[in-house]
């Protein structure tokens, strides 16, 4: 504080007071004194005196049954606090230094009665300065409460994460869709009854195997009560299905303004229902609504259901418009096969960094990701199956290349399933664009995935699983 002001201070407790003028010759009073001192006092120490207040700029909800995201964007950074209220669950978050303006008062706004988490959000100002958050929840949740520096389109955001105490289990939620329509249209279902099972194993027919296949069958005992047909379908082949990017990340955007995070679940849910209509195969999506899954994550899902196949579906962005065509990769533990290989897995891998890791949370197994010796049995047979699908690609589109390409992908390291990565078109292609989005093209795309994996299935059959893999 400044010399003059502890002279006058002095000059004021020693009852001096008519030796002190203001600025212009005026008086200055013992009130007078105190009233304009106290209110410098109160600037200095607050907040609000220190910088101007902060704005947000948008606020987003991205509901699933994973996980609900809450993501808060401004222009500079935020300071806040967080804490859990039981009897009712809350969660209350402390906005220091936040305007409360209509981008936070529109956030109650958002919030979906489908929510499997919210059930609805207040925000208000608590004290000078400072914007309360009050979060109420349907059921107990453990918060991931971070922040994340600028990227791409994104300035500052604070990021919400709502994750049920018990993880939601992939496997669990595989064997409680009991149809293909139940299947395609996401979430949870009820499991399937003792009664019901035979049905499904006897309303479609079987096709028939390969030659080699029906040897196979002919060789195997049966158990006692168990037909050769009841072998057949026993094994039932698992695909992981991915579409990519969603929620904070939409992936490459179209001239028309489309969304890749849009195109490719819409393709992932039909393959979904086309694979679970095949009477020796299932299918899982790691993610069945718009919101963001981290990459590794989606690895961990395809293995904790034993996956004998894991398939990224994508829609490929390019400089030029002019480019076009569809393309299949395969990991490369030699570096990439050519410099478009190179540039589409450095963009593909930035996804985390869109849609928002937190990086706060460590797990051992899924940062263990470099390749291991089975990862080169993985390539060969990723290799096989990713020809067999672009071959049938090119049924119904124009090729990129004319092979299958490799390059460095986070997705596709699973070192034990086989992974491919399918560029369904360029969605910077216009005409392309507008192929994506009919959805008859999009049907035709999914049957086309599908025969190629038949037909690799068809001359490698999956190795035996455990019984979780058997219909009974």
């Amino acid at each position: 504080m400044s010399r003059r002001f502890h002279r006058t201070y002095r000059q004021l407790a020693a009852g001096q007071p008519d030796s002190l003028t203001g600025t212009q010759g005026s008086p200055i009073t013992r009130r007078r004194f105190l009233g304009s001192t106290g209110a410098a006092l109160l600037l200095m120490v607050s907040r609000t005196g220190q910088a101007a207040q902060t704005s947000m700029l948008a606020v987003r909800v991205w509901p699933a049954r994973d996980y609900t995201r809450v993501t808060l964007e401004s222009r500079s950074p935020v300071s806040f606090t967080h804490q859990t209220v039981r009897n009712p669950e809350r969660l209350v978050v402390d906005l220091e230094g936040v305007e409360l303006n209509d981008v936070i008062q529109s956030l109650p706004s958002k919030i979906s009665g489908q929510d499997p988490y919210i059930q609805l959000i207040r925000a208000g100002r608590n004290r000078p300065g400072v914007v309360r958050l009050v979060i109420e929840l349907k059921a107990e949740v453990t918060p991931q409460v971070f922040t994340l520096a600028p990227v791409g389109e994104y300035g500052h955001r604070l990021v919400l994460d709502l994750y049920p105490v018990e993880p939601v289990d992939p496997l669990l939620a595989l064997l409680e869709k009991i149809s293909p329509e139940e299947a395609a249209a996401g979430g949870a279902n009820p499991p399937q009854r003792a009664e019901e099972a035979p049905r499904r194993a006897t309303a479609e027919a079987p096709r028939k195997p390969e030659p080699a296949q029906q040897a196979r069958l002919d060789e195997r005992p049966t158990e006692p009560g168990r037909t050769i047909d009841d072998e057949r379908v026993s094994r039932l082949i698992t695909i992981a299905i991915d579409p990519g990017h969603g929620g904070e990340d939409p992936g490459a955007v179209g001239a028309a303004g489309s969304f890749e995070k849009h195109v490719t679940l819409s393709v992932g849910r039909r393959l979904k229902a086309k694979i679970d209509a095949q009477p020796n195969m299932r299918a899982m999506l790691t993610r069945d609504a718009d919101y963001f899954v981290p990459l590794q994550q989606r690895v961990a899902k395809a293995r904790r259901v034993q996956a004998d196949l894991f398939v990224s579906i994508h829609a490929d962005a390019f400089i030029s418009p002019t480019a076009r065509g569809s393309s299949v990769f395969v990991l490369s533990d030699k570096g990439a096969s050519s410099t478009a290989a190179r540039w589409l897995a450095q963009k593909e891998n930035a996804a985390d960094l869109i849609g928002g890791v937190n990086l706060g949370v460590k797990d051992g197994h899924l940062a263990r990701t470099l390749l291991d010796l089975s990862q080169t049995a993985s390539i060969n047979d990723s290799l096989k199956v990713g020809k067999a699908v672009l071959g049938e690609l090119g049924t119904i589109n124009r090729l990129h290349k004319g092979q299958v390409e490799q390059a460095s992908f986070a997705v596709l390291k699973a070192p034990d399933i086989p992974s491919i990565l399918i560029e369904t078109a360029f969605i910077s292609n216009p005409e392309e664009e507008a192929r994506l989005n009919d959805e008859a093209y999009q049907d035709h795309m999914a049957e086309a995935i599908l025969r190629g994996l038949k037909r690799y299935f068809a001359k490698n059959p999956p190795m035996a699983k455990s019984k979780l893999a058997r219909l009974d």
